[in-house]
């Protein structure tokens, strides 16, 4: 599985924190870690929480990640955003506990989870623990397990219901604001991970447009 990771820039300075327990936990267990930013305060490139929401949709969407990982100050504002993009089911996890149950009743594709508000001593042991009770073992199997079938039956129901009221999200790349689309994936390894990973040819040939676009024109 292929897991992506988006800091943005309140929490910057914790990026190496954040990447590092990341890393320890799912690595052994066979899976990547794609780094898309921010890496530390001083860079060029600055990633609001609602762009963390935006590159969400744009990774989980085109085929580009499996899973997101994310965060803000709270929490709150990541997970917001992410939950605005189409095929995003976001849970806010801020303890072991939030993660197994998020996991095994909502079997959701990305996380969000606060790197201000109670990110104290030993904070980093907290985030291993949460990304254990996520990503070992299967997912989805329910809890309390008599109730698997009719938790798996509404996973479904929001699934479609989220395919009715949101857009695809080739249409919300085209039809929003494109300066912050661009900010978005300014990222300094945004295109060197994304088209090397990226499935869907449509999205994948629209931001290769935007990216070149931008791009410095030589004489």
């Amino acid at each position: 599985m292929k897991i992506a990771l988006i800091i943005e820039n309140s929490q910057a300075a914790k990026s190496e924190t954040v990447h590092a327990a990341l890393k320890a936990v799912v690595e052994p267990l066979g899976h990547e870690v794609h780094h898309y930013g921010m890496y530390s305060a001083e860079d060029q490139a600055s990633l609001t929480y609602v762009m963390n929401g935006l590159l969400a949709g744009i990774l989980l969407n085109s085929g580009a990640a499996d899973f997101v990982v994310t965060g803000c100050g709270t929490g709150m504002g990541s997970m917001l955003a992410c939950n605005s993009m189409p095929g995003v089911f976001c849970g806010l996890i801020n303890d072991p506990t939030d993660a197994f149950l998020f996991g095994q009743i909502n079997d959701g594709n990305a996380i969000s989870m606060p790197y201000a508000k109670g990110f104290g001593w030993a904070a980093e042991l907290n985030l291993q623990d949460c990304y254990r009770k996520l990503f070992e073992g299967e997912r989805g199997l329910g809890y309390p397990k008599e109730r698997a079938e009719i938790m798996r039956r509404n996973r479904g129901i929001l699934k479609d219901l989220k395919a009715v009221t949101c857009r695809d999200m080739l249409t919300v790349l085209k039809s929003m604001d494109q300066d912050l689309l661009k900010a978005a994936i300014a990222g300094a390894q945004f295109s060197n991970l994304f088209f090397a990973n990226a499935r869907d040819e449509s999205i994948r040939a629209y931001l290769k447009s935007v990216v070149d676009a931008r791009a410095p024109q030589t004489a």
